[in-house]
């Protein structure tokens, strides 16, 4: 199965040619790393920066540089800095093509919820709502158990929502996988060693298989 760089360079795959791209917090940050030769794209981070780079090499942080997550990263040439509400006017304005974010749940139906456990501590909800109620296509990058082992990818989510059937595509450490539009998942690809029966011992929501399922390509 793959860890959370190999999740990240999967979705980079999916990454065309003129994309705005917005990075979620967690794993979505990581795809900065594996954009593809030859593919141009602008990096979108919500707390206002347009043209972001991979993250930097140990020692050259700028501690003036961050993302959405409060990572340092860099800029690219030509990249540019500006305040929220302006980063938010392009994220409400559809200007995004789109959108990675992390997970805790996603339903059958598209569900998503990613922005706060009963009980715990957080911050606050970020721009994750804004983010799904706006954006063209959207694909979630996640794991597809919890730490328990318990599936992630369920019949209806149990944790408060972020958005409603606003979920395409799903990438986890195990597999691919389409949300159909008449609710379930459909799986596309499974991780290099998987196997489509512990993808589906591991996936509570509906699952849709053809006969032969083809391995991830990553490189």
């Amino acid at each position: 199965m793959l860890d959370k760089n190999g999740i990240a360079q999967r979705i980079a795959k999916e990454i065309r040619d003129g994309y705005y791209v917005n990075l979620g917090i967690g794993i979505p940050t990581l795809v900065a790393n594996y954009i593809p030769e030859g593919i141009n794209v602008v990096l979108q981070s919500e707390n206002g920066l347009l043209g972001m780079g991979p993250f930097p090499f140990e020692g050259e942080e700028d501690a003036d540089l961050i993302n959405a997550g409060k990572q340092t990263i860099t800029t690219l040439p030509g990249s540019s800095i500006f305040d929220s509400a302006l980063s938010f006017g392009m994220i409400r304005s559809q200007k995004i093509d789109l959108t990675i974010l992390g997970a805790m749940e996603v339903s059958e139906n598209g569900d998503i919820a990613n922005w706060k456990i009963p009980g715990k501590m957080v911050k606050g909800m970020g721009g994750a709502m804004d983010l799904v109620a706006s954006a063209k296509n959207i694909i979630v990058a996640m794991q597809h158990v919890n730490k328990a082992g318990e599936s992630k990818l369920l019949p209806q989510c149990t944790l408060p929502l972020t958005g409603v059937r606003c979920i395409k595509k799903i990438v986890t450490e195990l597999a691919v996988l389409d949300v159909l539009p008449e609710g379930g998942f459909k799986l596309i690809e499974r991780a290099p060693g998987v196997s489509v029966d512990f993808i589906k011992q591991s996936t509570t929501g509906k699952l849709f298989a053809a006969d032969h399922v083809p391995e991830m390509v990553l490189t």
